[in-house]
């Protein structure tokens, strides 16, 4: 692990590909027009340096119109997207690709992601290999895809020899996935956490957070974000609001014990909505 010069306060992994990644991002879902522009340069400037979006976002536009805006190098930021379950396919995905830096108004994408496997459209793997192109290209730095289970893994790498640098799943302590981070960590994989804070709905007031939040002085969001630190999840956290920003990103300064990691993922008790990756579809 190191720390950016650029940003001392998020500090970065390395993915399998030798490239440096902030260890907690921006989820940038649902952010649009000008006011979601202001919020991700609110961002910017609170130290976010990752900023994770998608097509099926329709915010790509403010993300390039908030990097622009920002007197932050384009250097230093990580501008992922993600490839609709419209655009799968080798060709399509290349298109995807092109429209995506088009609307992003950007040279280059920092990591770009297959949103979802859709299985019964049986095209992951080619929209795999148009990924490995484009990376070949220089028009995306990293590669990797989202809500993939173990099995679709194993067969990319297996089928084109090329292992996706992270793999984003719903990630949260009810539902701690450790047996697929286990097996992210034997082959490679950066595991990313979407909806990391389940968002809230009596989570923070479960007894393992609240009691740790209170041991520690800090808020039960941060205790759940360390809790994603400490079991090697990368999680990127949604706020438009500037103080919960900067809240959220605070949570390098404090370590929780390995009994308070194991209450927090006890807590385990399932997905979000109904959204396994075998039959839950988004085109």
């Amino acid at each position: 692990m190191s720390t950016s010069a650029q940003n001392p306060a998020i500090p970065t992994l390395d993915l399998n590909d030798g490239r440096p990644i902030p260890q907690l991002g921006l989820g940038i879902y649902a952010m649009k027009g000008q006011e979601g522009v202001d919020a991700i340069v609110g961002a910017i400037d609170s130290g976010y340096r990752l900023l994770d979006t998608a097509v099926n976002y329709e915010n790509e536009r403010e993300v390039g119109e908030a990097v622009a805006n920002s007197p932050v190098e384009r250097s230093e930021l990580f501008v992922t997207s993600k490839i609709p379950g419209r655009h799968h396919g080798f060709d399509e995905a290349i298109a995807s690709t092109e429209e995506s830096l088009a609307r992003l108004g950007l040279d280059y994408l920092d990591l770009h992601l297959i949103h979802w496997p859709n299985p019964s459209v049986g095209k992951y793997i080619d929209t795999w290999r148009g990924l490995i192109e484009l990376r070949e290209r220089g028009l995306v730095k990293s590669i990797g895809v989202s809500n993939f289970t173990e099995a679709m893994l194993a067969e990319l790498i297996e089928v084109t020899g090329v292992t996706p640098a992270v793999n984003q799943v719903e990630l949260h302590p009810y539902f701690p996935q450790e047996k697929l981070i286990e097996f992210h960590r034997s082959v490679g994989v950066q595991t990313e956490a979407w909806s990391p804070l389940y968002r809230d709905q009596g989570l923070f007031d479960e007894a393992p957070i609240a009691e740790a939040a209170a041991a520690h002085g800090v808020e039960a969001a941060q205790v759940v974000l360390r809790w994603h630190i400490e079991i090697g999840s990368l999680p990127i956290p949604k706020s438009a609001n500037p103080e919960r920003q900067r809240s959220n990103a605070d949570v390098f300064g404090f370590h929780l014990t390995p009994a308070e990691v194991a209450a927090i993922s006890g807590l385990e008790r399932g997905r979000m909505k109904d959204r396994d990756p075998l039959t839950h579809e988004e085109m």
